[in-house]
């Protein structure tokens, strides 16, 4: 408004200022008295009646969760955290007591850690293991310096790439510690062996890595080749196992690179030329580590001559020895892998566990509150104080959506809690604990039921948001029908063996209270359905869903929810509720008077003031109790029942098959309309085990037409890969030995030695098919020289390699059990592919080109240049 040189805001009284103001609001004037809300009601700043409640050993709490986002950090999400909770700290209570009960940045930074140590323990083994075979600290110092420039480059890599350091790409990189030394383990050693012949230490770098370079090459492509299958994997295997694979392949990539130039240039300035004089003086020395070196290499030679004499037997029955071979290996693939049992990742002991209790459907929280009492002084009584840190209750269902939805405990109502005990650092294994609670608790608290959840936060994403790994749901919409069919099921899953919490999600015995109007009776006096529907709804809900309103507190700017609702305590009976008060329509009161000459005179209600009609429920309604579904669900929009099933004492798959077939023979009996779906981790595990053993089929064929294309033959890279069915083996073999499952990290672990296994091959195949062409075909002296000189790098690559996966393999540290598998896998695999390697490679060689000189026999006589360097040595 402009008055004179200014312009005026108009404002009106019409929000207070103060809350406390909101009771002198006048409602309405009754016989020239006016009505305030302080009358009727009592306005505060409150909070809507408690359906959760959180308790910390007892005591009452908040609990706040703090989720991040996909690509954040979690360390730095907690550490920005903590930052801020101590600034908050300052300003609060001193009796208020902060503090994380949660804390998932304590287990990242152990499983990098342990990751880390494991990486370093592996490079210092594998040093070790190169300065003893090579003898050589000069030579070890060239290999050494392979690993960390290597991992270096890859970081760089994946930085480019946008990846982060975490658990799986560092896995990756421990997991090429081994082998990020073969291919300048191989070029020192072929170096060293040119200096042995005299050469100069120039032509002797030149040479040696020339020789090999091809090799090397084929070598270090064959075991990238491998990793190529995993970046089509889809689900949660691809966000897992595509940054290892790519950890591995860069510093794979680096490695090579390094060995065509770093390593030949430190070679050129740090090793020297053979030295007769000097190889004279130290087998007269006196220094200990000399002569250490001096008796392995006197015994190492002698095991060398020992593997010449078991090859030349080999091959003298070699028919006999590639059957049995064959045999053998089929034998272990086939019938150990059926024992072995399936996961989809190996479970961990993160040192706590969560028990969800459910009661009778519809108990009040304060119930639910009592009989968590008594469910935590039962945990206390069967876990020993000296291991546990704390007991945390959330009871009842959370406040907010967003909480509610995040939540892995499928809650249903104030009838829910969650029980999550926290134990000390040197606890005893969790499971063991889980079972015996499992047994006490379903034996003290009858018609209770328990049932537990994952904690850590790998199978919490496993199960993709599940409460249980195994979830049968009947989709359909005739829910009655679905629900008997679910309760036989049921009776039948909860005897099979290893499946345990198995129960129906959604609870069909509700407590209910139906209110039925008599519209006849109830429009006579002026009252409708919606009347009676609104003042239920305002008395027991409040006011806030259908008429939502707020008041706006000028002194901090936040808008409070205005919600009008009687208080609980006055309906906790049946008459209470009969008695409640229903406002009907306004009615129009009229009065006449005798006017001027005798007439009427009417009046109306805008003179006289309108009143509404006003009954008791019980006066225009039934009130019938009864019983209805807890939870209403639905699967692509239809309803559905869910059947959750945990798994315990066995392997996933073992459960999910037995599952299968109780659900193959109830398909008969399914509702017209309805069908079965099998969700959560078994889904995703047969998935991912269908698309890893692809990958792993795959990763073959890939090297197989990689060597094809190397060596410009079908035969040969055949031969090179018939190492492979021999890794399987003993891939199955120390799986079994070791009571390891079959699961996604030792699938990606026989991935993985897929590759290293044909680099070993290709060293072999390699140099026999030089010494062919020189021998003349002879086939079997080819062999022989072939392994026979390859023995020792061959040796030195695969000791590499499982030496570096041996604390991998371990599963120290927290989170060591998810890699696991990784390393036993790649161990045992290496194993038996060595073997194969050093016997029926050359043994299947000697065959294969036998058979083939045989046909197309050369009558000349072999070249005076024959190279055979174990002549000297009696077969």
């Amino acid at each position: 408004m402009k008055i004179d040189r200014f312009e005026y805001a108009i404002e009106t009284n019409s929000a207070p200022t103060v809350m406390a103001e909101l009771n002198n609001l006048p409602i309405r004037t009754i016989n020239g008295a006016m009505i305030y809300i302080r009358d009727v009601a009592h306005v505060r700043d409150g909070s809507p009646p408690q359906t959760n409640i959180v308790r910390v050993d007892g005591r009452r709490a908040v609990l706040m969760n703090i989720m991040k986002t996909g690509s954040a950090s979690t360390l730095e999400i907690i550490d920005g955290v903590r930052s801020k909770v101590e600034l908050v700290r300052d300003r609060l209570p001193p009796e208020l007591k902060i503090s994380p009960i949660n804390d998932q940045s304590i287990f990242v930074r152990a499983a990098i850690s342990g990751v880390v140590r494991e990486a370093i323990i592996a490079a210092c083994l594998t040093g070790v293991m190169i300065l003893v075979f090579l003898g050589s600290w000069r030579s070890t110092v060239i290999i050494a310096v392979s690993i960390p420039l290597s991992i270096l480059c890859s970081l760089a890599a994946l930085a480019a790439l946008g990846e982060t350091i975490n658990i799986m790409t560092l896995g990756g990189l421990a997991l090429a510690v081994g082998i990020l030394v073969d291919d300048a383990t191989v070029e020192i050693e072929n170096i060293n062996r040119n200096l042995e012949t005299g050469k100069e230490i120039e032509q002797a770098i030149l040479d040696g890595a020339a020789q090999i370079a091809t090799p090397a090459l084929v070598s270090t492509l064959a075991i990238c080749i491998v990793f190529v299958p995993m970046f089509f994997l889809s689900g949660v295997a691809k966000y897992l196992f595509v940054p290892m694979a790519e950890a591995v392949v860069f510093a794979m990539l680096a490695s090579y690179l390094l060995s065509r130039t770093v390593v030949p240039t430190m070679a050129r300035y740090l090793l020297h030329e053979h030295d007769d004089a000097e190889a004279e003086r130290r087998k007269s020395s006196r220094n200990p580590f000399t002569l250490f070196q001096l008796a392995f290499e006197s015994r190492f030679e002698k095991i060398r001559i020992g593997y010449l004499r078991f090859l030349t037997l080999a091959l003298d029955h070699a028919g006999v020895f590639l059957v049995l071979f064959v045999a053998f290996t089929i034998a272990s693939v086939g019938g150990l892998t059926f024992y072995l049992g399936e996961d989809f990742f190996p479970s961990v002991d993160s040192g706590s566990f969560k028990i969800h209790v459910r009661a009778h459907t519809g108990t009040r929280i304060e119930e639910t509150a009592a009989l968590c009492d008594h469910i935590d002084a039962t945990i206390r009584q069967n876990i020993p104080s000296s291991e546990l840190v704390d007991i945390i209750d959330n009871i009842g269902l959370p406040y907010s959506g967003l909480n509610l939805s995040y939540s892995t405990s499928a809650p249903i109502g104030s009838s829910d809690a969650d029980i999550q005990v926290q134990l000390t650092a040197n606890h005893h294994p969790t499971e063991p604990y889980v079972d015996h609670l499992r047994e006490v608790l379903a034996h003290d608290y009858p018609g209770v039921t328990f049932y537990v959840l994952p904690v850590d936060i790998v199978t919490q994403i496993l199960n993709f948001g599940l409460a249980a790994p195994i979830d049968i749901q009947i989709v359909g919409p005739n829910l009655e029908a679905n629900r008997a069919l679910a309760e036989k099921m049921l009776n039948e899953i909860r005897y099979v063996p290893g499946a345990a919490d198995a129960r129906i999600q959604q609870p069909f015995d509700q407590p209910r209270m139906t209110v039925n109007v008599d519209r006849t009776r109830a429009e006579s006096i002026g009252i409708t359905q919606q009347n009676v529907t609104q003042s239920v709804l305002i008395a027991l809900s409040g006011s806030f869903q259908t008429a939502p309103n707020f008041f706006l507190d000028p002194r901090n700017g936040v808008s409070y929810p205005i919600a009008t609702q009687s208080p609980q305590y006055r309906f906790d009976t049946m008459s209470d509720l009969r008695s409640l008060p229903i406002s009907g329509a306004s009615t129009t009161q009229v009065a006449q008077s005798a006017g001027p000459g005798g007439s009427l005179t009417s009046v109306s209600s805008a003179s006289l003031g309108s009143m509404k009609a006003v009954q008791v429920l019980g006066n225009v309604a039934e009130i019938v109790p009864g019983t209805e579904l807890g939870t209403v669900s639905h699967y692509d929009v239809q309803p559905v029942i869910d059947i959750f099933t945990n798994v315990s004492g066995t392997d996933l798959g073992t459960v999910t098959r037995a599952m299968e077939k109780i659900r193959n023979r109830y398909e008969k009996d399914l509702p017209k309309g309805s069908s079965f779906n099998l969700r959560g981790q078994s889904e995703t595990m047969y998935k991912s085990y269908i698309g890893l053993i692809g990958g792993l089929a795959m990763s073959i064929l890939l090297v197989y037409l990689l060597i094809v294309v190397n060596f410009q033959s079908w035969l040969d890279p055949f031969l090179i890969i018939s190492a492979l069915p021999a890794a399987l083996a003993g891939i199955a073999w120390l799986l079994f030995l070791t009571d390891t499952r079959l699961s996604v990290p030792a699938l990606t672990g026989a991935i993985m030695c897929m590759g290293v296994a044909t680099a070993n091959s290709i060293l072999v195949v390699s140099f026999a098919r030089e010494q062919l062409d020189i021998l003349v075909g002879d086939a079997r002296k080819a062999a022989l020289n072939a392994g026979f000189v390859r023995f020792r790098p061959v040796l030195m690559t695969a000791l590499a390699m499982i030496i570096g996966m041996v604390p991998m393999a371990l599963g120290l540290g927290e989170g060591g059990e998810q890699n696991a598998p990784l390393g036993r896998a790649v161990i045992g695999g290496l194993l038996l592919a060595t073997v194969a390697t050093l016997f029926f490679v050359p043994a299947f060689f000697a065959v294969m080109h036998g058979w083939l000189e045989g046909r197309k026999r050369v009558h000349a006589t072999p070249s005076s240049t024959t190279f055979d360097e174990f002549d000297q040595h009696p077969e």
